[in-house]
Order: structure tokens, then sequence, then C-alpha cells
């Protein structure tokens, strides 16, 4: 296989962060119209941007935890023998720490009295012209938000659909109709980016540029309205980075790894791939590297490193191909850490072109190498 071939091999790309297996967790307390922690309650997790339903119940002192969960938008339930309660809608979960959802249902039940629910006959006679007309006031703009909620929640479940099956015309106009009911929604505004990424892919010339430009604003307004989510913000640097804006990118690109410190390894091997897809070898080659940095045993950096460095080798008369310093060395930690991964082949077809010996006698991760005995 030649130098050339291997170089213009794409890479493949970790385009968000929910690819990188992070799930988000809910916890929180139930108190009852006495002020005491309520036991048993069973609290309904209902996932609101792809359909998911998910129980659990609290303990003796009415605290519950749900770990597992994927990010994305939930509505939370307190239900009392069968009986809801109390509800949180259109929570947005997040990375890290237990994100607290709490039920008082002393302060339910004085939202209820307050203009919720519908007064009994007797209790219609007792009430004055005022309180009627505040009441028909309460009712008329708690219908209107039911309204605007199912129409958001419509528009939204329908771009995700499109977006899942790539159906980027549809996704498009459904979260841009989502944007315009919900324009709070940091969600809606991410999910739009990403389809914009999406049908720019689809283009080219002026129209690709076009849905770039449309993509970064959107992924502006996201990080706008949520500025600690990093997956924003490495979304955000992919696209600048399509746009050879690269000092911006890279700028996103610390964000995240700095809002995401466990995940920085990937955000860097991100804008590699983006480089490394667009043309941009030596760009390229230092995000590899800063993604090594960041994670010593990340296997594919070291591997994509080692091409971007092939880039630099020379060619004498006598054909000799002559590496960069550094170059054998990425190529033999990829063997190291995945002597049977998918581009073994491919790295030691490189250490061969360049010379290097072929190193297969690799330890065991935490195990010395054995070294032969004096006679």
């Amino acid at each position: 296989m030649s130098r050339n071939l291997l170089l213009a091999l794409p890479v493949s790309l970790l385009f968000s962060a929910a690819c990188f297996a992070q799930t988000t967790s809910f916890e929180g307390d139930v108190k009852g119209e006495d002020g005491k922690p309520v036991q048993k309650a069973v609290i309904k997790i209902e996932r609101k941007d792809i359909k998911g339903n998910y129980k659990v119940t609290t303990d003796k002192k009415g605290h519950y935890f749900y770990g597992g969960l994927p990010k994305g938008t939930y509505k939370l339930t307190v239900e009392i023998d069968g009986k809801e309660r109390d509800s949180q809608d259109n929570v947005p979960s997040k990375f890290g720490d237990p994100l607290n959802v709490s039920f008082d249902l002393a302060q339910a039940a004085a939202r209820a009295g307050a203009g919720g629910a519908a007064p009994t006959k007797e209790q219609e006679r007792g009430m004055s012209a005022q309180d009627k007309a505040a009441f028909e006031k309460k009712k008329a703009e708690n219908e209107a938000a039911l309204k605007k909620n199912k129409e958001l929640n419509d528009a939204f479940n329908t771009g995700v659909e499109a977006q899942n099956n790539k159906q980027w015309d549809v996704a498009i106009t459904s979260f841009e109709k989502a944007s315009q009911i919900g324009p709070e929604q940091n969600v809606v505004w991410g999910r739009l980016a990403d389809s914009y990424i999406g049908q720019a892919g689809t283009k080219t010339g002026a129209e690709s540029d076009d849905l770039l430009n449309k993509a970064v604003a959107a992924y502006q307004k996201a990080i706008e309205l949520k500025p600690d989510a990093p997956e924003y913000h490495n979304n955000y640097a992919l696209a600048l980075a399509k746009q050879k804006k690269f000092a911006e990118a890279q700028a996103e690109l610390t964000k995240a790894a700095q809002l995401d410190p466990g995940q920085a390894g990937k955000y860097y091997y991100n804008m590699g791939a983006v480089l490394v897809n667009t043309g941009n070898m030596e760009p390229a080659g230092e995000a590899f590297k800063k993604a090594i940095e960041a994670d010593p045993n990340y296997a594919d950096a070291y591997l994509q490193y080692g091409i971007t460095l092939m880039g630099k080798a020379t060619t004498g008369a006598d054909g000799k191909m002559t590496p960069v310093p550094g170059t054998a060395e990425a190529l033999q930690k990829y063997l190291e850490l995945a002597p049977n991964g998918k581009d073994a082949e491919t790295a030691k077809a490189l250490l061969e072109q360049i010379g290097a010996k072929v190193e297969t006698n690799f330890a065991k991760p935490g195990e010395k190498k054995a070294t032969p005995k004096k006679k």
C-alpha cells in the first residue's frame, strides 16, 4: 500500500459527546404535605426527545436516585397510591453529578389551590367576580402553555426521527419550527445545528457554505443558552474547522476539554479527524498530538499522528525514505496498545516503508518485558 494512499484514507469521526458513552442521572427527595419524607413514592422518568420510560421508588428517607440515563430532556412525575401528585417537565439532564429534582407536595397543593385545579360548585359560589376572572385568566394561560408545549414536542420529535434517518430537509424544517416555538430550548438549537451540518455534507460550493454558516450560528445560540455543555463546544469547533477557522476551533475544543477533562482526548481526536478529512495535515498532526497528551493510552491517536508524520518524510535519490523523528515511535506505540487492532497491518506496513523494525513482543499492560538471564 502506498504512502499517498494511506494518507488519503478518511478518518472516522467521533461526532458528538453523545458518542462517548457517557450517561446522566437524577436524584431528589419527596416531601409530603405534612413536610415529612414520603417513602415508596414512585418517580416516573419519561424521556422527551427520544421515547423512553423509567421508574424508581423513594427509600425510607424519601430519597430516590436513577442513573445510567442517556443525555436528553425528561419529564419527572411523582406518583403516590396510583395518583400523580406533581411533575417537572422539560428537564435537561447533564453529564457529571446527578441532577437534583425534588418534590414538595405542600407547595404543589398550594399551586393547585392558586388556580391549577377547577373549583368545586360550592367554592365557585363563594368566589368574587375578581377571583373568577383571575381563575379564568390562569386557566387560559395554562391551556395556552400546554398547547405550546405539545407543538414544541411534536416538532422536536419529528426532527429527531428525521435526523436519525438522515432526512436533513425534514429535520431542519422541524427544528426551525421548534426554535420559533421554544427559542429558550438549547437542545433545539443544538439539534438544528447538527442537521445543518448533515445537510452541508450533501452539498457543495455556496450551498454547503451557507449551511455551515447557519450551523455555526445555531451552535452559538445553543452555547449562549447552555455554556457549560461540552458537546456544543465540540461540535461548534468541528463546524469552525470545516470553515478553516482553525484558531477559533482550537479555542472551542479547549473549552470542551476543560468542561469534560475525562474526554479531552476524544475532543482533540475529533479535531484531527476533521482536519485530515479536509486535507489539512499539519494542524491535524497537532490535534492528534494533543489527543495523546490528554490520553497517553489512546491507540488510534498514535496511529493517526504517525500517519501525519509520514507525510513529512523525505525520499532520497536512491528511493530510501527518511522519516521525521517520532514517526516510528508513534506507530510502534499504536501496535503496543492495539497489537490486534483493525489498523495493525497498516501500522506494520508504514514501519516497513521507513525501514523500522516491527516490534511484536509487547508486554501486557503493567507487566515488564522479560530480559534474558546471564549464564
